[in-house]
């Protein structure tokens, strides 16, 4: 008895949803005719087939500008990173050969040693 009373409620909550939103999810019978009706493929595409096409074009064309625009900064970072970590391991380096070759005086380059 109870599942009848479910099934019931089920149904006419069903019915009840579906009589309020019939404006939202039916077409009107001449928008229907229009929607299924094909057009022969010799026959010129109408202007509003070929302005959704063009839109779609477009938008098709701005993600993949947006994508290629994001992997070549990703990559520019990456590049530049790189670069970044190679000249402060030069540089220390560079400071580490210095230290060790500093004579003390100035500049503490070799050539500067003198050689008695």
């Amino acid at each position: 008895m109870a599942w009848r009373q479910l099934f019931l409620i089920c149904c006419l909550s069903a019915v009840v949803l579906l009589s309020s939103a019939e404006g939202k999810i039916f077409m009107q019978e001449s928008d229907a005719l229009n929607f299924l009706k094909k057009r022969g493929k010799r026959s010129p595409k109408s202007r509003e087939e070929v302005n959704a096409e063009n839109r779609q074009k477009l938008q098709a064309d701005e993600l993949w500008r947006e994508h290629y625009e994001e992997q070549r900064n990703e990559f520019e970072n990456f590049v530049e990173e790189q670069n970044d970590e190679q000249e402060e391991r030069s540089r220390e380096a560079i400071e580490q050969w210095r230290q060790w070759h500093s004579d003390g005086l100035y500049p503490p380059y070799l050539y500067n040693r003198h050689h008695i």
